[in-house]
């Protein structure tokens, strides 16, 4: 069942330029399945695409996954809180 995770793993790990900081926790729940992701600072951007086409690509391709196993899986970009400007 942890094959929504390695699958995301393995699509961050080419997309970002650090993937050592890649960090992927899998939370399940009665909602479904909720994958919380960390990357590297430098790579928000990268992950949210412009207009936030990246993320929402990830969050089809994830949930689709999820379909063929019989759940809904989602995807939450943590963010450092310490560089956000208020």
């Amino acid at each position: 069942m942890d094959n929504d995770k390695k699958f995301l793993e393995t699509l961050l790990d080419m997309l970002v330029s650090e993937p050592k900081m890649v960090k992927v926790e899998r939370i399940v729940n009665e909602r479904g399945v909720l994958l919380q992701v960390d990357v590297a600072p430098e790579d928000l951007g990268t992950m949210i695409g412009k207009q936030g086409h990246n993320i929402q690509a990830l969050r089809d391709i994830v949930r689709i996954l999820g379909l063929k196993n019989k759940s809904f899986v989602s995807i939450k970009l943590n963010q450092d809180q310490k560089n956000k400007i208020i």
